[in-house]
């Protein structure tokens, strides 16, 4: 959407979170609450993004990164007085302006576009997007006149009794015209329960003038419902989590225990794919068609192709090719690529390191900073030595070569293609193509030795 900003406002505590940490930090599946809202506003269309900090503002600039515009309310004084912090910002855009909660991960792009172009199009000056609750105490109520035009929005403080049976209730999203709301809010007034110059109050402001609001009501009230405490934001991820998963089951993806599988929202999984239950994908995974991935396997910034099957491993930050075989029990770090046909077995361990089609590492095995060519065999216990202390160095294994079981390949070395190397030896010289490299110590058998518990 053209013309479209928005501020979120990130300065609170959350007391009830019994946390060092601010409120909007706390996360859902691997990101903050507030990274969920920042990004719906993206969808939404909102250029210029602003963020309100306050309570450890700095660790929510650091999550976030440089990539915002930061507005400090040091003092909390209310909604109102958090949105004028902004004033210098705002005054320099133009359009309209989103305001939004960094505790509200839950809210989708469409209700925001849904609020925008309600108030575009019925030219009024603000918008409110408001829900309807069966308990609706803690909120504010939204206030309508016979003609079921709002009014106004009264805080749960400041309510009578009969404004406190109103069941429909603010969600604190708006939309508003950013010059007209500077102009109101300097006219905004702490003369309430809470001493605080309440955002809300500019709604009645903007009615007394005469001017129009839009109401956009959503029947989605888990939607815009912000988690206060630890059990809460546990539910909160429970309901994302669920609606995550009916969307891939939809798509064609089975997922076995919905309830037991936890799918970031970014993540795209092919059709025909299996997901066990125990698995955890995250961060901007892409998982290809008829995977099978799981049980109890954590997968996170990584792309796995067509056809492969990861077992009870960890895979993050790499590259795997189809039709492989992983786990059970790796752990494929960052940095690695496998081509098609690879086997990555039990408690082997991969970091920077290239596998080439048709290569095998079955069982026990350290792979760093290597490249390896096609139809590699590696045996059991096999280690690339790639850090002397002070710098990690390469190791190249290059196409058909065999590395027999318990062998130690100190970087930087190459084995040539075709080459072996005998089981349990310690290589630190090149091998050349097609060679055989054995480096062992020299076997001495003592007969009749009795070992020191013979001798008790």
């Amino acid at each position: 959407m053209t013309n479209l900003n928005a501020i979120v406002l990130a300065a609170g505590q959350g007391t009830r979170m019994k946390s060092a940490y601010p409120k909007v930090l706390h996360k859902i599946f691997d990101r903050p609450m507030l990274q969920y809202v920042i990004d719906s506003a993206k969808q939404a269309g909102a250029g210029s993004i602003l963020v309100v900090v306050g309570f450890e503002g700095e660790q929510v600039i650091q999550s976030l990164g440089p990539d915002y515009q930061y507005i400090w309310q040091r003092e909390q004084l209310g909604t109102g007085h958090a949105v004028l912090m902004a004033e210098t910002a705002l005054s320099g855009l133009d359009g309209d302006l989103l305001v939004l909660y960094g505790d509200t991960p839950l809210l989708e792009p469409d209700t925001i576009k849904e609020l925008v172009l309600r108030k575009r199009n019925q030219k009024a000056v603000a918008a409110i997007l408001t829900t309807k609750l069966n308990n609706p105490t803690g909120y504010g109520r939204i206030l309508r006149d016979p003609q079921g035009n709002i009014k106004g929005i009264v805080e749960e403080k400041d309510a009578s009794t009969e404004e406190k049976e109103i069941k429909e209730v603010n969600t604190g999203v708006y939309c508003f015209e950013i010059q007209g709301l500077l102009k109101t809010l300097k006219l905004l007034s702490p003369r309430n329960a809470q001493g605080e110059y309440y955002l809300t109050d500019v709604f009645k402001i903007l009615v007394d003038q005469g001017l129009p609001i839009a109401g956009v009501l959503t029947g989605d009230a888990e939607q815009v419902m912000g988690p206060n405490d630890r059990v809460q934001l546990s539910a909160t991820e429970h309901n994302l989590k669920l609606k995550i998963n009916e969307g891939l089951m939809k798509q064609g993806v089975t997922i076995n225990d919905p309830n037991f599988t936890y799918i970031a929202p970014q993540v795209k999984i092919g059709r025909d794919t299996t997901v066990l239950p125990g698995t955890f994908i995250f961060g901007d995974t892409i998982i290809g068609e008829n995977c099978t991935i799981g049980p109890h396997t954590r997968i996170t910034d990584s792309v796995v192709a067509d056809n492969t099957e990861i077992t009870y491993s960890q895979v993050t930050s790499a590259r795997i090719g189809s039709n492989n075989l992983i786990g059970p029990f790796a752990n494929i770090r960052p940095g690695t690529v496998s081509d098609e046909h690879v086997k990555i077995g039990d408690f082997v361990e991969i970091k920077s390191s290239h596998l080439g089609p048709g290569s095998k590492a079955s069982h026990l095995t350290y792979l760093g900073d290597t490249r390896v060519g096609k139809n590699v065999n590696i045996g059991a216990g096999t280690i690339t030595c790639n850090y002397d202390g002070v710098n990690k160095h390469q190791t190249v294994i290059n196409d058909g070569a065999f590395i027999g079981s318990n062998s130690n390949l100190v970087a930087p070395v190459t084995i040539g293609a075709g080459a072996t190397v005998g089981a349990g030896s310690t290589i630190t010289k090149d091998v050349p193509d097609k060679a055989l490299a054995v480096s062992r110590g020299h076997q001495e058998n003592y007969n009749e030795w009795k070992s020191p518990r013979d001798r008790q």
